[in-house]
């Protein structure tokens, strides 16, 4: 079956599908015992930021709100010291990806790699020549989805709570 899938900037209208989102998230990440979004984070608050900050994308599948994340091109403060390796690139200005969530529902009907595409688009658009991302080390769900989506894993970041992630690069 053929889904329509349509991408496009998050609003205020979209906050309480977004909490949704993210519990969902926060509950398959956790029954697949990976300590990532155990706490309050991310959720509807964060989303309004990045509604406030142009940066949340939404996707919809037939006209229903399936995933969420925040999107958009500049610079990440924690991608300023990689631990293990080296960023592939020493651009200042890159396209970032954070808090991808999709609805278990949407699994594998390529959502997270369609958000990944609609930020190369705007990247290429605004001439930006490198995207970057980080998951968590037991992420492998999204691991194997930047990987296939053409990220190269450059080594470790550590984020805002002192924790470790795993930085992804991709040279567009």
């Amino acid at each position: 079956m053929n889904h329509t899938q349509t991408i496009r900037a998050g609003s205020a209208a979209d906050r309480e599908r977004a909490d949704t989102l993210y519990a969902l998230a926060k509950m398959s990440l956790k029954s697949a015992g990976i300590d990532q979004w155990q706490g309050i984070y991310p959720n509807g608050d964060d989303f309004m930021l990045d509604v406030r900050e142009n940066r949340a994308i939404v996707m919809e599948q037939d006209g229903v709100v399936c995933g969420i994340a925040a999107a958009y091109i500049g610079h990440e403060p924690t991608y300023d010291r990689i631990l293990d390796g080296q960023w592939l690139t020493d651009y200042q200005v890159y396209g970032i990806i954070h808090r991808i969530a999709v609805d278990p529902c949407a699994r594998n009907a390529g959502i997270a790699s369609s958000i990944v595409a609609y930020l190369q688009g705007l990247c290429r658009k605004d001439s930006i020549r490198s995207m970057r991302c980080d998951t968590h080390p037991d992420n492998k769900i999204m691991q194997h989805t930047l990987e296939k989506n053409g990220y190269q894993k450059c080594g470790i970041i550590i984020v805002e709570d002192g924790t470790e992630r795993f930085a992804y690069e991709k040279i567009l």
